[in-house]
C-alpha cells in the first residue's frame, strides 16, 4: 500500500467525525475558560422557574449544545466503523483522544465552577487513568481489552448528565423544586466509572502480572 492510500484510508468517514468531535471539544473548553468578563461580553440572562429566578449564563448553554453534538459524534463515528468496517488505529488513538478532552476537560471546568463536586472528576479522571494503563499493558502482551457494559452506562450516563447540567436541569427544574435529574445521572456514571474500573482489573490482573 503507497503512503497516500495509506492516509486516504485513515482519513475515512469515521475518522472525519472522530477529528469534528475533537475541534468541537476544543472550541467547548476554549468557550469556558475564555474571561468574557474582562472583554465585557454578556451571556447573563434570568429564567423563571416555577419556585425561583434563575441567572442563566447563556456560555453554558451554548457549551452543553456544542457538548451534545459531540457526544453524538462520539456514537456515530464508532458505529459507522464498525458496520462497515472502517476501524483504523488512527481512528482508535483520536477517538480515545477526543474523548478524553471533551469529557474529563468538562468535568474539571464544571467543578471548578462549582455546578458539580470536585470528588467527580478526581473519580473519573483516576478512573481513566487505572484502566489505560491495563489497556496498554494488555496491548504489550497481545491482548486486547474490550469496552464492558459498566462502561458503557458509564458513557452514557455522563453524556446526558453533563447536557442536562449545562442546561441547569431543563426542563426538569420546571417541574418541582429538588428533583435533579442532571446529578442524578452524573452520580449513577460515576459509581459506574468504578464498578467498570474494578471490572477491568479483576478481570485482566493475572494476564497483567503474569511473566508472559
Amino acid at each position: 500500500m503507497s503512503k497516500n492510500e495509506g492516509k486516504k484510508k485513515s482519513m475515512n468517514l469515521p475518522n472525519k467525525i472522530t477529528c469534528v468531535r475533537l475541534v468541537v471539544s476544543v472550541l467547548v473548553l476554549l468557550l469556558l475558560c475564555l474571561p468574557w468578563e474582562d472583554m465585557n461580553v454578556k451571556f447573563l440572562i434570568k429564567s423563571y422557574s416555577v419556585y425561583e429566578v434563575q441567572n442563566v449564563q447563556m456560555k453554558y448553554i451554548i457549551a452543553g449544545v456544542l457538548f451534545l453534538i459531540g457526544s453524538v459524534t462520539d456514537f456515530l463515528d464508532g458505529y459507522i466503523a464498525r458496520k462497515y468496517n472502517m476501524v483504523t488505529d488512527f481512528g482508535k488513538v483520536m477517538d480515545a483522544i477526543a474523548d478524553k478532552v471533551l469529557v474529563n476537560g468538562v468535568l474539571i471546568i464544571l467543578a471548578y465552577d462549582k455546578f458539580i463536586p470536585l470528588a467527580v472528576p478526581v473519580i473519573i479522571i483516576t478512573r481513566d487513568i487505572i484502566v489505560d494503563s491495563i489497556k496498554m499493558a494488555s496491548g504489550a502482551k497481545g491482548k486486547v481489552v474490550a469496552a464492558s457494559w459498566p462502561g458503557k452506562i458509564k458513557t452514557i450516563c455522563m453524556m446526558i448528565g453533563l447536557t442536562l447540567v449545562f442546561f441547569y436541569n431543563m426542563p426538569f427544574a420546571f417541574i418541582g423544586e429538588g428533583i435533579r435529574i442532571d446529578y442524578l445521572f452524573v452520580f449513577v456514571a460515576t459509581v459506574m466509572s468504578i464498578i467498570s474500573g474494578c471490572q477491568y482489573y479483576l478481570v485482566n490482573k493475572d494476564f497483567i502480572f503474569s511473566e508472559v
